[in-house]
Parts: C-alpha cells; sequence; structure tokens
C-alpha cells in the first residue's frame, strides 16, 4: 500500500480548507444582513464613528448571556472589512469603528445601501439559489420560477412587500451610481432636451440627472405599478408603460441595470423600440446605457468577482446576464445601431453610447 507524500497531504489539506472556505462564503452575507438588521452602523453612527462592546449591546437590547455572541459576531465583521476595532488600554474593552463599507449602510445616510443588503439578501429572493442545480436538467426560465412558479417580476409586482423592498433596492443604488455618472460624464448630456429614463422606478436616477441638468425635460417610464409608488410634485415627469410595445419619444433613452435583467433576443427588442424613440444620430439622438462590460477592469480580482457574481444573479433571478463588450456590440448591431462608445470609470459599471 502506497501512503501519501508529505507534499501530497499538504495539497489535500489546502484544497479541504478551500472546499470549506467556499462552502461558508455566505456567513460574511448573512452577517452583513444581521448588522442591517440589528441597525448595528446607525447605532455607531450616532455615537460618533466608536461604540464599544457592552455599549453596544445595551443600545441593541442585547441579553447579557449573548453578549460574547455579538461578540464573535463583530469578529467576522471586522474580518471582513465592514467594521474596525480599538483597545482601551486602561480597561482592555474592544470598540467597534465605522469604516467605508459600514458608512454606506447607515439607514438615514442619502446614498445609504442597506436596503439594496435587504432585497438582495431577502428569504423569498435567496430561495430561488436552492433551485439553480436542479434547474439546469429542467424546462423552467430562470431558477426562480423554478422556485416559485412565477418569474421574479410577476412575484414583486404581485407583491406590496416585495415591491417596496425591490424599489428601496434599486433607488438606493441608483444614488450612488447616477452622483458619479453627472459628475464623470457630464459631456453625454451636452444638447439633450428631453431624456426618457426607462425602468427608472420611483426616479432616482432621473431626479438627479433633473437636478444637475435643469434645461433637460426627464421622463421616467416603468411599469404602472411601480410608477404609482413614485413621489409627487418631483422635477421629473411619471408615465407607466410596457417598453417592449412603447417608449415615449425624447432626445436620449438612458437604462440603467435594465440590459442586464433580459437575455440577447429581449434587449434587442428593447433595443429597438429605444431607437423608435429618438432621433437620427446626426441630430444628437443616443441611447445611453449603464451597466456592467464584464472584464473591463481585469488588473481588479474583485471587481470581476463581483461582475462575475452579478451574472449569475441576473442568471438565477431574471434570466439575464453581464455581458463582456463583444456580446454588447452583438446586440446593438441587431438591433439596427450603427455605432457605440464605452466609457469606463463609474465604479462597477460603464457608460455606453448607442447611436442609430
Amino acid at each position: 500500500m502506497d501512503f501519501p507524500t508529505a507534499n501530497k497531504i499538504e495539497e489535500e489539506l489546502q484544497a479541504q480548507n478551500l472546499v470549506w472556505n467556499q462552502t461558508l462564503q455566505y456567513v460574511n452575507a448573512m452577517t452583513l444582513k444581521s448588522a442591517v438588521e440589528l441597525g448595528i452602523p446607525d447605532v455607531l453612527h450616532r455615537n460618533g464613528g466608536c461604540v464599544s462592546l457592552s455599549n453596544l449591546a445595551a443600545e441593541l437590547s442585547i441579553p447579557p448571556n449573548k453578549t460574547d455572541c455579538l461578540r464573535r459576531l463583530m469578529r467576522v465583521l471586522i474580518h471582513a472589512g465592514c467594521f474596525t476595532s480599538e483597545t482601551n488600554t486602561d480597561d482592555k474593552e474592544v470598540s467597534y469603528l465605522l469604516t467605508p463599507l459600514s458608512r454606506l449602510l447607515v439607514e438615514d445616510k442619502v446614498t445609504g445601501a442597506s436596503p439594496w443588503v435587504r432585497l438582495q439578501l431577502d428569504g423569498e429572493i435567496l430561495s430561488a439559489w436552492q433551485s439553480l442545480g436542479a434547474w439546469f436538467q429542467g424546462g423552467e426560465r430562470t431558477p426562480f420560477s423554478k422556485a416559485h412558479g412565477k418569474e421574479i417580476f410577476e412575484i414583486v409586482g404581485q407583491s406590496e412587500r416585495l415591491n417596496d423592498l425591490f424599489n428601496a433596492g434599486m433607488a438606493c443604488d441608483s444614488r450612488i451610481v447616477t452622483k458619479s455618472l453627472v459628475e464623470k460624464h457630464r459631456d453625454a448630456f451636452v444638447g439633450l432636451k428631453s431624456i426618457v429614463d426607462l425602468g427608472g422606478g420611483t426616479g432616482g436616477l432621473g431626479l438627479t440627472v433633473a437636478e444637475a441638468f435643469p434645461w433637460i425635460k426627464v421622463t421616467v417610464f416603468d411599469l404602472p405599478h411601480v410608477v404609482a409608488t413614485a413621489p409627487k410634485g418631483t422635477l421629473v415627469d411619471f408615465k407607466g408603460g410596457n417598453m417592449f410595445e412603447h417608449i415615449p419619444p425624447s432626445d436620449a433613452i438612458i437604462l440603467k441595470l435594465i440590459c442586464h435583467d433580459w437575455n440577447d433576443e429581449d434587449c434587442v427588442k428593447i433595443l429597438k423600440q429605444c431607437k423608435k424613440a429618438i432621433p437620427p444620430k446626426d441630430e444628437g439622438g443616443k441611447v445611453m446605457i449603464l451597466d456592467m462590460v464584464v472584464n473591463s477592469k481585469t488588473n481588479d480580482h474583485k471587481a470581476t468577482e463581483t461582475q462575475l457574481f452579478f451574472d449569475m444573479l441576473m442568471m438565477v433571478n431574471a434570466g439575464g446576464k453581464e455581458r463582456e463588450e463583444h456580446e454588447w456590440e452583438k446586440i446593438f448591431i441587431e438591433a439596427g445601431f450603427t455605432g457605440y462608445k464605452a466609457k469606463h470609470g463609474s465604479g462597477m459599471l460603464s457608460l455606453i453610447e448607442v447611436y442609430p
């Protein structure tokens, strides 16, 4: 009988560690969710960004027998970069401090990301992932529809809770992304007098554009049940309808994280409707797509990993995809457009201007 060599044993131990780590990746997500649900970032924010373990437990009404469990939760969150810690030299008590990540999770922050965390880690949304393996061998359109019997947008449209959760999650995402858009790509709005924010939800992107460029008439176009919850008396107009059937005419159409919800065939249909709604290129007509271009940041492993995670998220929940540049070009050509220009640098997203 041959015994494994020391190198082989070490190799298998490292592989086992990787299996354990990959299997338990959900721990980071679930501890982050619990921090948002408990309001830990808010407690730190209210107290100047630094709170001791005992004071944190007291403010969260944590029973004494669970204080050590809170310490262990915070230890994981610190390792993940959500918080940092320091130890008092006198009494040796640990205090926790906010990081740029956890500052984004403060509930009353204008660009706060906590609604996005609540949406993506909601139990009803997450359950679709349990059907991923079986879905590959079945006939359902998405793992979500296999798990729930309906597509995600049907479920969201029929559930007030999920509709509110979805709109809040998308709105907080818009505040961060659109701030970058109007600051880094102001030239893209030069000469425009009207814009339709397609699939613009409750108007986060549209309002930012209207405030930054007051001479542009901004219309948010989304499904009727979505715009029904939109705020009244804002700088933007809201119209309900189906983008596969008609899009209101304007100088430009902007689509933020819309195309990635759909497969190539549906994207071509949407883009053809966009082309009908805008003037020719020589009159300034264009479609502005704010979305991911996979591998546009090949020197950043974490950024590429996030793009690949998003691609899987789209496949599981909506049947869509994140696209590499050649995949974007393919659907632009099929939709009848003559050219495009991709501008990278808006965080994880790129601005792609597409010309009729």
